[in-house]
């Protein structure tokens, strides 16, 4: 199980931490310049010294303190009280001092938190909480002169609504910017799921075609013999359902994972329960082990079926990376398979060459069949093959070869590593028997 890395400093600390950092700062600052700190020349008249004498300031500086603690603590859980907690405790804080107008500074903290709920909330609250950020400016100045508080002459509250926009605009600019980026990472898993079910589609189609051209041969050798061989026409029978069972035991299989994917998409994301499942679920593949191995086996089934397959081997046969092999043994299957449905040839060649930095597949049959026929027959026969070859940026051509019948032609590329790869374990075991 992958462990994801820890997220930065910063981004560990909780927003209620950050709204808490700005607000106090703000709100200790004069209290200990004017207030604790000996007295000077210099001297406030937002923060007079004799402003919280009174046993009713300190008490209600005391309040607005546990109003914004208790807004910080429960900011992430339950935004919406604590944002209201915080304006509270801002208000109340500028009645204990009894200044006239809210500090811009103090707002600050109310600014940080309404970024906060825009980055967090839907746009409905996040307006509803600016507006409420925005209220509160025109309710104090009515408060004040409800309490008779002297009005010094300075307008602060239009510079204290542009932070508050800002800070809106700051937060709604996180959110869309986190839904842009969410909305991206769907596009690219319903993109990852499409080519998932068209690669399934590509080998359900290789595997059910090969196999049903298999069938049509042995059912056609079966009703030919009948009479005169029985033998061989119950063994021809045999063949024809030990084949039809594998490939529907196949499309089952595809198909219950089809339908578990459409199950796990239409459920609740349970990442627990989906990493403890996941192994009881992932269905068998069709052919576990696809790949160029598997030619001399196709070769002997075809074979046997009444279309004789050749294999010729070039070059240094070597591992190869995975999606190279299955491509290779894919293009194989299915231009045998059209050998034996379109051609109207009793043999076909399979040349496959191991170069030092590609790979080459040859199907050459001496039928009749030509490249038109095959396509509009199979539908998606020589389309997908062209499609595998050309992800794996190698050349297909495909059509009527020069002495007559049909010629397939594949090269694909081969990484430098999977050489160096090589190269280097026949020098570990030239060593090794040198040594």
């Amino acid at each position: 199980m992958s462990v994801s890395p820890p997220l930065p400093l910063l981004k560990r600390i909780s927003p209620g931490l950050w709204v808490g950092l700005v607000w106090f700062a703000a709100a200790l600052g004069p209290l200990v310049k004017y207030v604790l700190m000996p007295p000077r020349r210099e001297y406030s008249l937002s923060y007079p010294r004799q402003g919280l004498d009174p046993l009713s300031a300190k008490l209600l500086l005391a309040i607005a303190f546990a109003l914004v603690l208790t807004g910080c603590v429960l900011l992430r859980r339950r935004t919406s009280l604590g944002y209201g907690l915080l304006l509270a405790g801002t208000v109340a804080s500028t009645l204990a001092w009894r200044q006239d107008e809210i500090p811009p500074a103090q707002y600050l903290g109310v600014d940080v938190a309404l970024c906060y709920v825009a980055a967090t909330r839907p746009r409905r609250s996040s307006l509803n909480a600016a507006a409420a950020a925005l209220a509160t400016l025109p309710c104090y100045v009515l408060l004040r002169q409800g309490l008779g508080i002297q009005d010094s002459g300075v307008i602060p509250e239009p510079y204290i609504a542009l932070t508050v926009v800002i800070g809106w605009l700051v937060g709604n600019s996180l959110r869309q910017s986190q839904l842009h980026t969410e909305e991206l990472h769907a596009q690219a898993a319903a993109q990852a799921v499409t080519a998932e079910r068209l690669r399934i589609a590509r080998e359900m189609h290789d595997t059910v075609a090969h196999s049903i051209g298999i069938i049509a041969l042995q059912a056609g050798a079966a009703a030919r013999v009948i009479e005169t061989q029985p033998d061989k026409a119950r063994e021809a029978m045999r063949a024809v359902e030990k084949t039809g069972r594998e490939t529907l035991s196949g499309l089952r299989r595809m198909l219950g994972a089809l339908r578990q994917a459409d199950r796990d998409a239409d459920r609740e994301p349970d990442p627990a329960a989906d990493e403890a499942a996941d192994e009881a679920r992932k269905p068998a593949p069709l052919h576990p082990s696809a790949g160029l191995a598997d030619v001399e086996r196709l070769a002997t089934t075809t074979t046997a079926a009444g279309v004789r397959v050749e294999v010729w081997w070039q070059g240094r046969r070597r591992p190869l990376p995975a999606d190279i092999d299955l491509a290779a043994f894919r293009i194989v299957q299915e231009s045998v398979t059209n050998v034996v449905r379109h051609s109207g040839a009793d043999s076909c060649q399979v040349t496959i060459g191991y170069g030092e930095d590609e790979l080459t597949i040859e199907v050459r049959d001496r039928g009749k069949g030509t490249c038109a026929d095959a396509e509009h027959d199979t539908g998606y026969g020589l389309i997908g093959m062209r499609e595998r070859i050309t992800l794996l940026h190698g050349h297909f051509t495909a059509g009527p070869g020069r002495g007559g019948g049909f010629l397939v032609a594949a090269r694909l590329p081969l990484p430098a590593a999977t050489a160096t790869a090589t190269t280097r374990a026949i020098e570990t075991k030239a060593g090794a028997a040198a040594g």
